[in-house]
């Protein structure tokens, strides 16, 4: 969960936003270091006035700005395309959920059991507990098991939205008559919240995501009686 003047990014829910997060680092340090350098060289020529005259020609010199820049770029490339390869990667999930978006809540169905679907609305500010977050909690929230890789297909009925939840690294496009998917693997238990991330109309910001990861004997609990009371 973000809190206010935070600088970095939340804390990592999964293992791809425990890599998403190891590569910022990565490329920030890289982007670090090209600007102090260029800093430096600018304040060198503005301080001195002493010309090398073997610099003003110098082959080698013109090998090296060529060649370093092209370096850099596949020391960030290369990481980067792993990162894209492992999002999109979904081996063997355990559990199917279709979130499906509308003018301006959510509805899931867990298709991997006969009738076991909700919509999910944010809970009013004058109807919040203590302790629940303003304009990020929902009244039913979408549980998953730990621990275990989850699918997700994403779609629309009305406007296009966005399913996003920082946290666990994961944000697709939901596209009316597409079906667009994406996976994660909740590596701890936990209450992860995110929003819609496409702007959808006038209540955009009023349609929360919140998922929720506990243990599995926990989630068979839930799904139980989620059906019974269907």
């Amino acid at each position: 969960m973000a809190h206010p003047s935070q600088l970095g990014f939340q804390d990592a829910a999964s293992p791809v936003m425990e890599e998403l997060l190891h590569f910022h680092d990565h490329a920030l340090m890289i982007v670090f270091l090209i600007s102090t350098f260029v800093l430096y060289i600018i304040a060198i020529m503005v301080i001195s006035n002493l010309t090398d005259k073997f610099t003003l020609d110098s082959q080698e010199i013109e090998i090296i700005w060529t060649l370093l820049p092209a370096i850099i770029l596949i020391l960030i490339a290369l990481p980067s395309l792993r990162i894209l390869y492992l999002m999109d990667e979904i081996n063997d999930p355990h559990l199917t959920i279709k979130a499906m978006g509308h003018q301006w809540y959510w509805s899931y169905e867990y298709t991997d059991y006969e009738d076991l679907s909700f919509d999910s609305y944010m809970v009013p500010t004058q109807d919040l507990a203590p302790g629940q977050f303003r304009l990020l909690e929902a009244d039913h929230r979408m549980v998953v098991p730990v621990e275990s890789p989850i699918r997700v297909l994403v779609s629309a009925e009305d406007v296009l939205h966005s399913w996003a939840v920082p946290s666990l690294g994961v944000k697709m496009d939901a596209v009316p008559g597409r079906l667009n998917q994406t996976a994660f693997i909740a590596s701890r238990a936990g209450v992860f919240y995110g929003q819609c991330s496409e702007i959808c109309g006038a209540n955009h910001s009023f349609m929360p995501i919140v998922v929720e990861a506990v243990p599995l004997e926990h989630f068979e609990n839930w799904s139980s009686l989620m059906l019974e009371d269907a």
